[in-house]
């Protein structure tokens, strides 16, 4: 029990004290307990932080790694302890056998894949043959609890460091995409570590069978609706290379904010699933269990099992279990069985049930929650591709929303962005989403109107023909006619001889974009990633650079405060 005087002192020392403060002496009186030792000038803050330094690498596509590093940084300098921060591009991977103290924040996306920046990266740790026995490590993992390989990169990674001799300071955390809580409970612990002993450090518990073993993942839940077609037009006129389709969907107590998407889990072809049964002879009728619940293998072919696109990992599958040499590549089933035909029924049904799951597409939502209360608009470009065959096929999901009737029922979940939001309603956006990229710029727009925001709003557009593919030209003609819209700028790549961009455009109106942007609106870009996202950035640099009288560090640097501001956010895919 603490004197009066010693009372007062510790508690004025709370009340005038931080959150970030107060985890600080936290570990440093650990550390004096730890040690069994009186604190003395100087000598005990040394005793209470074992490391002074950690290196910090982050492995991301939307930014949201990179944010966290730079925020546990700033978090750890303040409990003075000096971090580094790498970009996993950036990082050199020769050092690792150097590092003491090192944390992995990463990103899983696609079929359990790193980020395209933090590809050789993770190869360079998941081969394996380092000696690690110095490395005092954790890591943080990013993704989806939708997806079926959440969290596989993290996990990885993980496993791999301790394989080469790495010894946890706290458990992997993995985050869904509501992370923001879980992650910062991961870093308090880190740092708590890092207050503490060497010995002190967690650990993960292990199973009879010698494997890690891991507490399981936060799920964030969903908002998850069923709701009821209203309408589903093709937004493209006859004569068009493309079919877009604008999808109406009416759910009872929708909720949802302007830049939140939707996600779907398509169902396959019936005719595809028919062809599967009839070449393998399996009893369609049966049951089978997948993933901890029991279907008929119908069902299972159906409405759960993912049919096309096989990854490489899962065709190597096939091949050991079938022992056909198939050359490496992507494949649809019916493909496989087709030329590869399984040996007997119960051989595919082994194979059946170790394929992955259908994977839900999010798709960026064109509707306002102002302007169509109690409805959700997504707007669909139907995926068309050439099979190893040279065959055409439809994409899954395009094709079973493409193929959606009126009054049919759609289950869906609302996947929320808290990073692409609008600004206040008095604040500037510039806006740039050609092809499906309208959709978010749709659903902006359609607020901003129905609220009667004052901010300015300026749209880049971009299709192929104006004729046969200016995506809700009416709709967004109305919004020009009428104010809402302040400028639009549109570019019809092959409308004439030489093909011609929404960057283009955005470098012909250079002056007036950089005005705006100076005076403080927010930019946007939605759409696809590769390459228009980066033409997209590169011109807005060079408008920078040019009209700024900036050198391309410079503008750089400026972009970058952008980001800082969240004045500079992109929904790509």
């Amino acid at each position: 029990m603490l004197s009066e005087p010693k009372l007062k002192v510790l508690q004025d020392l709370i009340a005038a004290s931080s959150k970030e403060e107060l985890l600080w002496i936290n570990g440093y009186f650990n550390g004096i307990i730890a040690n069994h030792q009186p604190a003395t000038n100087g000598s005990a803050v040394a005793g209470a932080v074992v490391a002074n330094k950690i290196t910090i690498v982050y492995g991301t596509e939307t930014g949201n790694s990179k944010a966290l590093a730079s925020q546990f940084a700033a978090k750890a300098k303040k409990n003075g302890i000096n971090a580094k921060v790498f970009g996993a591009d950036q990082y050199r991977l020769t050092d690792l056998v150097k590092e003491e103290y090192f944390l992995v924040l990463m990103s899983t996306h696609g079929d359990g894949e790193a980020p395209d920046a933090a590809k050789k990266f993770y190869d360079h740790i998941v081969a394996g043959g380092l000696n690690l026995s110095k490395l005092k490590y954790s890591v943080l993992g990013l993704g989806d609890t939708s997806y079926p390989l959440f969290c596989n990169v993290g996990e990885n990674i993980d496993a791999e460091l301790e394989k080469m001799g790495g010894k946890r300071l706290v458990p992997i955390q993995k985050c869904d995409v509501d992370y923001e809580a879980d992650a910062n409970q991961w870093f308090d612990k880190v740092l708590q570590s890092l207050s503490q002993k060497p010995a002190a450090a967690t650990t993960a518990p292990v199973a009879a069978n010698g494997h890690a073993t891991f507490p399981p993942a936060k799920k964030t839940a969903k908002l998850a609706y069923t709701g009821t077609v209203l309408t589903n037009v093709d937004l493209n006129d006859k004569g068009s290379n493309k079919q877009t389709y604008h999808i109406e969907i009416a759910a009872e107590g929708v909720e949802y904010q302007c830049g939140d998407s939707i996600g779907i889990v398509p169902e396959n072809d019936s005719q595809l699933v028919t062809d599967i049964i009839a070449k393998t002879n399996i009893d369609g009728n049966k049951i089978v269990e997948f993933k901890k619940e029991k279907y008929t293998q119908y069902e299972l072919l159906k409405k759960k099992i993912n049919l096309i696109h096989l990854t490489e990992r899962l065709v190597k599958q096939y091949a050991d279990a079938t022992g056909h040499d198939i050359p490496v590549g992507r494949y649809d089933l019916l493909e496989l069985v087709q030329k590869y035909p399984v040996k007997s029924p119960s051989q595919f049904e082994e194979i059946l049930v170790g394929l992955n799951a259908i994977s839900p597409r999010l798709y960026t939502l064109a509707s306002s929650p102002k302007a169509h209360e109690g409805e959700v608009h997504i707007i669909v470009a139907k995926d068309v591709y050439t099979d190893a065959k040279g065959n055409k096929r439809n994409g899954l999901c395009s094709n079973f929303l493409g193929e959606l009737k009126v009054n049919a029922k759609q289950n869906f979940f609302v996947q929320t962005n808290k990073r692409f939001r609008l600004p206040a309603d008095d604040k500037d956006i510039i806006m740039v989403g050609p092809g499906t990229g309208i959709a978010a710029f749709r659903s902006f727009l359609a607020e901003r109107d129905a609220t009667g925001a004052t901010g300015r709003n300026w749209l880049f557009f971009g299709e192929q023909n104006f004729a046969t593919d200016f995506l809700y030209q009416t709709e967004i003609q109305n919004w020009y006619e009428t104010g809402v819209l302040t400028k639009i700028n549109v570019a019809f790549s092959r409308d004439q001889k030489e093909k011609v961009y929404v960057q283009h455009k955005m470098l012909e109106h250079g002056e007036s974009l950089y005005e705006w942007i100076t005076g403080g609106a927010s930019f946007y870009i939605c759409g696809k990633k590769d390459p228009m996202s980066t033409d997209v950035e590169n011109a807005l640099l060079h408008v920078i650079e040019q009209h700024g009288k900036k050198t391309i560090e410079e503008a750089k640097a400026y972009l970058e405060k952008m980001k800082e501001e969240g004045r500079y956010e992109k929904d790509v895919y």
